[in-house]
């Protein structure tokens, strides 16, 4: 006699459990973002002391103290002290600029300036991708540059990081699937959202993304899509890249169909690896992928060159001697191809993300000051390294 094939008394029906339960987690984590951030309040970037403004701008800190004295600064608080909003900032730049009649503290792309579209990627959760990316795009911006987030990953953590909670603020077309879907797309203008930080834009994810993966093959096995999938991002992003000096795009943690269309649109890619031996081992058999379906995509007609590609080590212990070990060993394989510097892992990154806050929003007083400093430094001296790459790909120095 078979074997009833009836769910049992003792068993338990898993897409019930899972719908029950994403619903009341989505109801609880709605009522804690309400406490975080009540209804009628919005996320804003913080001002920044006169040492932090004047990397930001590029100026010494004396110059820019005589620059506000000079009525082109913020007003001073009661205690004579000044703080910069990144609005400050760049009203600084044009001024500076205006007083040089040269294109030096506004780095908005030139003309002959192609626009820098720069991957983040891996294979496995867990790298620090998304905090990579989301921590990139807004120090490019603090920085005077144009940029364009885009979240490619339907779990949409970098949307819910610049204050866009995907379950109840992103509707249907309203992430890039909207403009690259095979049917009825919208334009990517109208998709392009602000964030509070002057000078960066955001295309927020959610799971709607995941159409892409399922209608990609039957757009293929029909033969109706005008556009291969590979080149639909980088074709969207034509339409509005005059707007822009930077886009980064945080991709999913799987090698599917979006991925490969953001590594054919991309001008650079930037690839985050966990310096533990589980992880390196999984990067491995990534990287492996990677290259047998770039290779088909290339004889397909995709874009398969970059400007620059580099692996940064996140998470980084420094005192961790495995870690060291495993650094060092793949410095010794990838050369010039690691960024210098490594994102240090830190207490300060993990508190600020809780609140869904980078390290640029949180204030320095929430912190050890020790551990906010050598965090923030960490991230300024990665950020600030892939700038350089990006201003010598434009031919500057």
């Amino acid at each position: 006699m078979q074997p009833s094939l009836a769910l049992q008394d003792d068993q338990e029906h898993l897409p019930s459990l899972l719908a029950t339960d994403a619903k009341e987690l989505s109801y609880q984590l709605q009522q804690h973002q309400a406490k975080i951030f009540p209804p009628l309040s919005q996320k804003t970037i913080r001002t920044f002391s006169p040492a932090e403004a004047a990397a930001f701008i590029g100026i010494g800190e004396g110059y820019l103290r005589q620059v506000a004295a000079d009525g082109h600064g913020p007003d001073p608080l009661a205690n004579g002290r000044r703080l910069y909003s990144a609005t400050d900032m760049d009203r600084i730049r044009r001024v500076l600029d205006e007083r040089n009649g040269t294109p030096k503290y506004v780095p908005a792309r030139r003309p002959g300036e192609k626009l820098q579209i720069v991957s983040v990627m891996n294979f496995k959760g867990g790298s620090g991708k998304t905090t990579t990316a989301a921590h990139l795009a807004q120090f490019m911006a603090l920085r005077g540059y144009r940029v364009l987030a885009v979240d490619l990953d339907p779990q949409a953590s970098l949307s819910a990081l610049f204050g866009h909670q995907p379950e109840f603020d992103v509707g249907e077309g309203e992430t890039i699937y909207g403009a690259i879907r095979y049917e009825d797309p919208r334009p990517i203008a109208d998709i392009v959202r602000a964030t509070y930080t002057p000078n960066l834009h955001l295309i927020p994810g959610n799971l709607e993304l995941m159409e892409f993966e399922h209608e990609t093959p039957k757009a293929m096995a029909s033969g109706t899509a005008e556009t291969m999938f590979f080149a639909r991002i980088g074709e969207v992003l034509t339409e509005i890249e005059s707007l822009y000096d930077v886009v980064v795009i945080d991709c999913p943690p799987q090698l599917g169909f979006l991925t490969m269309s953001a590594l054919c649109a991309a001008t650079s890619v930037l690839i985050t690896v966990h310096p533990q031996m589980l992880d390196v081992m999984s990067m491995s058999q990534f990287l492996t992928m990677t290259s047998e379906l770039m290779s088909v995509v290339e004889k397909a007609g995709g874009r398969t060159s970059y400007d620059w590609m580099r692996y940064l080590v996140t998470r980084f212990e420094p005192n961790d001697g495995p870690q060291s070990q495993m650094t060092g060993f793949m410095r010794a394989i990838f050369g010039n191809r690691m960024l210098h510097n490594a994102m240090v892992k830190s207490t300060a990154v993990a508190d600020a993300g809780v609140t869904k806050q980078t390290l640029y929003e949180v204030e320095r007083s929430q912190f050890t000051r020790g551990t906010y400093d050598r965090a923030l430094e960490s991230l300024n001296l990665v950020n600030g390294e892939i700038e350089a790459h990006i201003r010598s790909t434009w031919g500057r120095k």
